[in-house]
């Protein structure tokens, strides 16, 4: 891989959320900010939203990993479409309560003692819910009566909903004047600016280990920052793909030659990553009629596009296989080396 070649320890733009490398642009300090806070009020919740790839996740595992307070158990959800019964099933087990029953009473009663036996210890239990947009108005409104679990008038359980922006109007409704009662602090999430990408992708960059200046020059951030909206996760993708690139063409500096190509790669693959236009519906086929001039040329222009998207794939898969080979001829000498005798 290209981590040898530009001298990093690890691969920077990992799509999988990582603590170490988290980056505190405005907002994400913010977001981050209002969830300790929340977290040392030990009340309330704090819902945090943001588009798809911004970072809410990445925010929720810093805050865990941040955690030194041993009187905090956390767990999270990661939710689909759940039901209220369905959703205390699922606190149930990642809290690995016991339970006799499968009952609403069962899981309610079971997910009580275990809040109460908490507190007899001197802790707390930490219910970080994300994807929250995908949950029913009903199930929302049972995480709030799990907030009414209280005693000596102070709350067992707490908890923090991490989603896409669909969550604001659940939250919104008029039935939900309860619950919105009960948040204390919330925050969204934006895409990052020109100077943030520079800033996000220098420090992913530093955090493993790379000890090149200028890999990536100022035009080369704008261009960047143009081809993702700024989402981070779009970032991570993109400038990995990057990287390959600049390995296998064995190019000292990312130029904005290099990106404009990867863009053009990566726009007729199914990565998604760069081509944020949705897809037309697709209308019953019609007959063609073959003796139209307009219909010859339009089947004329179709294949043309086939042959272009051919072309790219087929280029793609002979940098493939340069890359193999030379990954191949890179493990090969690192054998011959390990196999000279002093």
């Amino acid at each position: 891989m290209y981590e040898n070649y530009y001298g990093f320890k690890e691969k920077p733009f990992q799509l999988s959320p990582d603590p170490r490398f988290f980056f505190a642009s405005s907002h994400h300090q913010r977001a981050l900010s209002y969830l300790q806070y929340g977290l040392d009020q030990g009340e309330g919740f704090i819902v945090i939203t943001g588009p798809i790839g911004t970072g809410k996740t990445t925010i929720a595992r810093n805050l865990l990993n941040q955690i030194g307070d041993e009187s905090i158990v956390a767990a999270q959800l990661v939710t689909t479409k759940l039901d209220p019964q369905e959703l205390l099933a699922l606190v149930v087990s990642e809290f690995h309560i016991e339970c006799k029953g499968d009952s609403k009473a069962d899981l309610l009663q079971a997910i009580e003692q275990f809040l109460i036996s908490l507190n007899k210890q001197g802790k707390r239990a930490l219910l970080i819910v994300d994807e929250a947009q995908n949950l029913p108005s009903e199930t929302v409104e049972e995480l709030r009566m799990l907030s009414n679990f209280q005693l000596d008038n102070k709350p067992l359980i707490q908890s923090f909903l991490l989603g896409q922006e669909e969550l604001k109007p659940i939250i919104q409704a008029p039935n939900m004047e309860q619950f919105r009662q009960r948040i204390i602090a919330s925050a969204h999430l934006k895409p990052l600016s020109v100077e943030e990408v520079k800033e996000y992708i220098n420090h992913r960059l530093h955090q493993a280990g790379c000890n090149r200046e200028n890999l990536f020059s100022d035009s080369a951030f704008e261009l960047i920052h143009e081809k993702t909206l700024g989402v981070p996760r779009k970032i991570n993708i993109f400038v990995d793909r990057l990287l390959l690139f600049g390995f296998l063409e064995e190019l000292d500096a990312i130029t904005t030659e290099a990106i404009m190509n990867v863009a053009e790669e990566m726009e007729v693959e199914l990565t998604g990553s760069l081509n944020s236009s949705e897809l037309k519906s697709q209308e019953p086929a019609q007959q063609v009629v073959v003796n139209s001039v307009e219909n010859v040329e339009n089947i004329k222009e179709v294949l043309r596009e086939v042959e272009e998207i051919l072309e790219s794939s087929i280029k793609q898969k002979v940098k493939m296989a340069r890359y193999v080979d030379k990954l191949l001829k890179h493990k090969s000498k690192l054998y011959a080396e390990q196999n000279i005798e002093p």
